[in-house]
C-alpha cells in the first residue's frame, strides 16, 4: 500500500489521479489532498476517500468546508501544502497543482525523503536547478507525470546516459494548428479551449494552442534527463499516438506510443517501476488509425516555443520570468481582458526587461516571480 499526498486534488490531473487510485485501493490510499477554493468539487472527493489531511487556499475556504464536515487536520496556505507533503505516513507526493505554487512543498518534500510524482511543469522551468540539486542529495526520485516526459523516461528504461543523442518531444499543435498567424487575431476563449486531442484544464489548454505548454515542458525534460537544448527537439505530430522518441548515437529510435489519456502516466508514476492493469482506458489499435503525421516546428508561427528555447538558454532566472509572465497573460485572456497574441507579447517584453540572475536561491526566485506577475499585470492598466 502507497499512501499518497495529492496536491491540486480538484484539477484535472488531480481527478484523473483519484480515478487511478480508485482502481486499485488495496495498493493506493489518499493520505493527503489539497485544494484551493472549489468546495462543492472537494466534497465528495473527502468523504469518499477519506484522508487524513485536507489543505485549503484560505482561512475563509477553510470555515466553509468546517461549516460542512468535521475533521481534524483541515491546514491552509503553503504551510499546510508543506504539511500534507512531508507527513511521516506519505510515500508518494503528486503535485498537480498548476503554476509554481507547488514549488516549496516539493522541496520540503525531496529533504523529507518521499518520492515524487511530478506533474507541475513550473516547479522544474522555475527552480530545476534548485530542485535536481536537492533530488541527488536526497536520492530522492522524481517520475515524470507529464505524458511526454513518462514517454521518454520509458525510452530510456535501461539505456546509458552518454548513448542519448536527441530527445524528440511531440506536440498535438493544440487548438490552432492549423490557423494562421493572421486568423489568430480575432480567436476567442472558447476556442483555445477546444483542444482536438485531449482533454486538460483551461491554463494548459491556451499554453497548448500557443504552444508554450511545450517551451515549458523542453526546459522541464532538460533538467530530469540531464539533456542540453541543442538535443532536444519539438515535432508537430497531429494524433497524439507517439508521446515522445529518443534516439540514439547508433541511429535506433526508441518511441513510446500510446491513446491519449493522461491516466496511463499517470498510474506508470505511482507504480514504477511495476506496471498494473488499467482497464479504462481504450487500447492502441494502430489499423484504425493507419497513418501517423509528423511536421517541422515553425518558431516563426509559434513565437512561444522559441521564447521558451531561448530562456532555457540563458537559464539563471530567465526561466522563472518566462513562466510568470505566462501564467498571467493567461489568466488575463482567460478573463477576456487581452487578446490571444497579447499572451506572447507580454512574455517576450517581460523577458527583455529583466536583467539576468545566474545562480538564484528560492528567495530570490520567489521575489522575481512576484514581480513579474505585478509587471503583466501593470500593463492591462
Amino acid at each position: 500500500m502507497k499512501h499518497i499526498s495529492l496536491l491540486g486534488a480538484t484539477g484535472s490531473i488531480g481527478m484523473q489521479t483519484l480515478e487511478v487510485i480508485r482502481l486499485h485501493p488495496d495498493k493506493f490510499s489518499l493520505h493527503a489532498l489539497a485544494f484551493g477554493q472549489n468546495v462543492d468539487k472537494a466534497l465528495p472527493i473527502i468523504q469518499e476517500f477519506q484522508p487524513d489531511i485536507i489543505v485549503v487556499q484560505s482561512p475563509q475556504t477553510k470555515k466553509e468546508l468546517e461549516r460542512l464536515i468535521s475533521h481534524k487536520r483541515i491546514l491552509t496556505g503553503s504551510e499546510g501544502m508543506i504539511e500534507a507533503s512531508t507527513d511521516p505516513d506519505v510515500d508518494i507526493l503528486v503535485n498537480a497543482v498548476m503554476g509554481s505554487i507547488g514549488l516549496r512543498s516539493t522541496l520540503q518534500a525531496i529533504e523529507a525523503g518521499k518520492t515524487i510524482a511530478i506533474a507541475n511543469k513550473e516547479t522544474l522551468v522555475t527552480a530545476g536547478h534548485l530542485v535536481m540539486e536537492a533530488a541527488r542529495k536526497h536520492n530522492v526520485s522524481l517520475l515524470p507525470v507529464d505524458s511526454e516526459h513518462s514517454a521518454i523516461h520509458q525510452a530510456l528504461n535501461g539505456e546509458m546516459h552518454h548513448h542519448i543523442d536527441q530527445l524528440m518531444i511531440t506536440a498535438s499543435g493544440g487548438s490552432f494548428r492549423d490557423k494562421t498567424r493572421d486568423q489568430l487575431a480575432d480567436v476567442t476563449v472558447e476556442d483555445a479551449l477546444n483542444h482536438p486531442n485531449w482533454s486538460m484544464g483551461a491554463k494548459i489548454t491556451v499554453d497548448s494552442a500557443s504552444m508554450m505548454n511545450k517551451g515549458l515542458e523542453v526546459i522541464e525534460a532538460h533538467w530530469l534527463f540531464g539533456v542540453p537544448y541543442e538535443k532536444i527537439h519539438v515535432i508537430l505530430h497531429r494524433e497524439s499516438v507517439i508521446h515522445s522518441m529518443v534516439e540514439y548515437v547508433d541511429g535506433n529510435v526508441i518511441a513510446q506510443l500510446g491513446t491519449p489519456d493522461m491516466k496511463v502516466p499517470i498510474q506508470y508514476a505511482l507504480t514504477y517501476p511495476g506496471r498494473f492493469e488499467l482497464p479504462t482506458t481504450k487500447r492502441l489499435q494502430l489499423e484504425e488509425i493507419a497513418t501517423l503525421n509528423f511536421e517541422k516546428m515553425d518558431f516563426a508561427r509559434f513565437p512561444c516555443l522559441r521564447m521558451a528555447f531561448e530562456a532555457g538558454r540563458e537559464g539563471g532566472s530567465m526561466p522563472t520570468v518566462l513562466n510568470a509572465a505566462n501564467e498571467e497573460a493567461v489568466q488575463l485572456f482567460l478573463q477576456g481582458k487581452i487578446t490571444f497574441l497579447q499572451i506572447e507579447d507580454f512574455i517576450e517584453d517581460a523577458l527583455s526587461n529583466h536583467n539576468r540572475i545566474e545562480q538564484p536561491d528560492l528567495e530570490t526566485i520567489l521575489h522575481i516571480d512576484q514581480v513579474t506577475r505585478q509587471q503583466i499585470k501593470s500593463y492591462i492598466n
